[in-house]
């Protein structure tokens, strides 16, 4: 579980840092060819998503990486769950592009369960 653990979550964290990094970055401009929902979006909203996506890869990694507080990596994961929930929602009432999500979803849920196991 170890290593299964360390690619999901590296994976994960990858692309959560990159999509968070861009959500707090960049303009509404930038983003709109990538992410048709800011339009519809508060920039602040837009801008907190990408916080809490920086802060949870860091939170998949950091604490197994340091073991100080190992038990954040799962709530890390879990909290990834609940986001990709809450963004197939937003998906299926907007524009019903969701195809990313889905596997994003399957994902955090393998990490959660992973991360339960072998911490």
């Amino acid at each position: 579980m170890y290593i299964a653990y360390w690619l999901l979550a590296g994976t994960l964290a990858l692309f959560y840092l990159y999509a968070g990094t861009m959500k707090t970055l960049q303009t509404r401009e930038q983003l709109r060819p990538m992410m048709a929902w800011v339009d519809r979006t508060p920039m602040p909203a837009v801008r907190g998503i990408g916080t809490v996506e920086v802060l949870g890869a860091a939170g998949l990694v950091l604490p197994p990486l340091t073991g100080v507080a190992p038990v954040l990596a799962p709530a890390a994961a879990a909290g990834f769950v609940v986001l990709q929930i809450g963004a197939i929602l937003v998906h299926l009432k907007t524009d019903r592009r969701y195809g990313i999500n889905i596997p994003l979803l399957l994902a955090a849920t393998a990490t959660t369960w992973t991360a339960t196991i072998w911490l």
